[in-house]
């Protein structure tokens, strides 16, 4: 196919509707799913590395932090400008440009000679490779007729609820085989793949230039310190106590005032930075609050159960992602049921059972033990996997499917914050309601260990003789430190239980939502309505 076709100059190049789709250009659109899959994996495959890393670039337990943060930061900051962008290079040009700054600040990421270089290549890497994921979404609406786009939106839902799930076991294996400088080595054969076969296969786009001379300046400064602030506001929030902290305050007066002049020139432009008159459509609002509860369970079930793995269980990093590994091979069997379900099926009844599955696979987790492991954790992990990748696909079809072609690129990457922020939110209340449910057990529990019960007298004395058997020097003293122990981990299994139980609610209430939701007219679809 030839990549000068101009056949729809104001997006990328659709294939007409009776018109047989090319194989190249299913190569092409591969090149972009391969990009996409490194942009979200990096953003955990350094989780279960952040030792190593700190040990190489002799940094701080806070101070490392920032590896992860930075790139969160420059990479939320960096999804809403894809819609402007895109107008200005064309989505081909676009997306090659991201490809090629991502995998030359994935090298320099592996050659930072100390903290501060890491960090800032690590913000350069973000905020470059951000444009990958809204292109490859608008890609499947607008290189594709309307109809015909069910399997490369299986694909982007496969990888986006994929990625993250495989990123912190991954970097796990790749740092105890290799080293950590490998996490950002392994961008470089696919980054180079990408750009190339997106060149050769992508049909060229005519972009408007003259646009950047028309840039709002003050609206993107705005947009940056907004979602900037914002995103370290609730990454270190819980941390700092909210409000107790001046720091914390400070910034959310900055956000608040971004927030405020940001909103006021995305109205009031002629050229706005970010088109927010996209959330007018029902759909669209609609499915990015859908999108946005996904984001929470998505991104919270791949935080938390880790950490009840780790903190209870002592599972080591191979042990966990073992666990881990039977949602992603649950998204993989699902993937395609889910495209030829929302293909056949109206795609609302399909994101309704896939909410259901979520919320049943997350309630599941919402009753574990110190005793729970892989039997026990399978079946919740692989309902939650296949009704996460259930959800995906027809979110992103609902959300973008009843949206004109012009809209679609600036739409997708604004569904795609509301997705990231949604994961970001989540995570922070999910922290804040750790600190506050741990507490709140311990004080129950302890308050119902009296020695005058005669159950906590009765464990006391097994345990006392059972050390004094095993012939350790003061038992009566062991064995109320066991009792303290035993009430900490008991503490800690009932507030897991808690953060579950909160993240099934959050996915039954965007089940309500489903109900206003109109479905796409595949005829009118963003392809096919030139």
């Amino acid at each position: 196919m030839s990549t000068s076709s101009t056949t729809h100059p104001e997006n990328a190049q659709a294939v007409a509707e009776g018109e047989k789709i090319p194989i190249t250009l299913h190569i092409g659109f591969l090149a972009m799913i391969i990009g996409m899959f490194m942009s979200i994996l990096d953003v955990q495959i350094v989780a279960s590395s952040i030792r190593q890393i700190q040990a190489g670039v002799s940094a701080s337990g806070d101070e490392i932090a920032w590896v992860q943060t930075g790139y969160l930061i420059a990479e939320v900051v960096g999804i809403p400008l894809s819609g402007f962008l895109n107008r200005v290079f064309g989505l081909r040009r676009l997306f090659m440009m991201s490809a090629a700054a991502f995998t030359v600040s994935s090298v320099l990421c592996a050659m930072s000679w100390d903290l501060d270089s890491l960090i800032f290549f690590r913000c350069v890497q973000g905020f470059v490779g951000a444009a990958m994921v809204p292109s490859t979404m608008a890609a499947a609406f607008t290189l594709f007729p309307g109809g015909r786009s069910m399997t490369q939106q299986v694909m982007i839902g496969m990888v986006a609820t994929l990625a993250p799930s495989i990123g912190p076991t991954l970097g796990g294996w790749v740092t105890e085989h290799m080293s950590w400088h490998w996490l950002f080595l392994l961008n470089v054969i696919p980054g180079i793949a990408a750009v190339v076969l997106v060149w050769m296969y992508v049909p060229r786009q005519k972009g408007e230039t003259h646009l950047l001379r028309r840039v709002d300046i003050i609206g993107l400064a705005a947009m940056a310190l907004m979602l900037g602030s914002f995103e370290w506001v609730v990454e270190e929030g819980p941390a700092e106590g909210w409000t107790q902290s001046s720091m914390i305050i400070r910034w959310m007066f900055y956000c608040t005032v971004a927030t405020v002049i940001f909103f006021y020139r995305s109205t009031r432009s002629a050229y706005p930075i970010v088109d927010l008159s996209v959330f007018k459509d029902r759909n669209f609002a609609s499915g990015a609050i859908v999108g946005a509860v996904i984001g929470f369970v998505l991104y919270g079930s791949v935080y938390a159960l880790p950490l009840f793995l780790g903190q209870v269980q002592g599972y080591s990093a191979l042990q966990i992602g073992q666990i881990m590994s039977v949602s992603g091979v649950a998204m993989f069997i699902g993937g395609p049921i889910g495209g030829a379900l929302t293909r056949r099926f109206d795609p609302r009844l399909v994101l309704g059972s896939g909410l259901i599955l979520v919320t049943v696979g997350v309630m599941g987790n919402a009753h574990m033990t110190h005793e729970s492991s892989f039997n026990e954790l399978f079946w919740p992990q692989a309902i939650r996997g296949i009704g996460l990748i259930l959800t995906m696909v027809p979110t992103t079809n609902l959300a973008l499917g009843t949206l004109p072609p012009p809209r679609v690129a600036n739409a997708s990457g604004l569904f795609t914050v509301c997705r990231n922020l949604g994961g970001a939110v989540g995570i922070a209340f999910l922290n804040t309601l750790m600190l506050h449910y741990n507490s709140l057990h311990k004080q129950e529990l302890s308050a119902g260990m009296s020695m005058a019960r005669p159950e906590v007298q009765a464990w006391l004395s097994q345990a006392s003789s059972r050390l004094q058997a095993a012939g350790v020097p003061d038992p009566d003293a062991s064995a109320m430190m066991q009792l303290g122990q035993r009430v900490q981990m008991e503490a800690l299994v009932m507030t897991y239980n808690n953060l579950f139980m909160a993240m099934a609610m959050a996915s039954a209430a965007a089940f309500l939502v489903v109900f206003i939701l109109q479905k796409p007219n595949p005829a009118a679809g963003p392809v096919a309505a030139h």
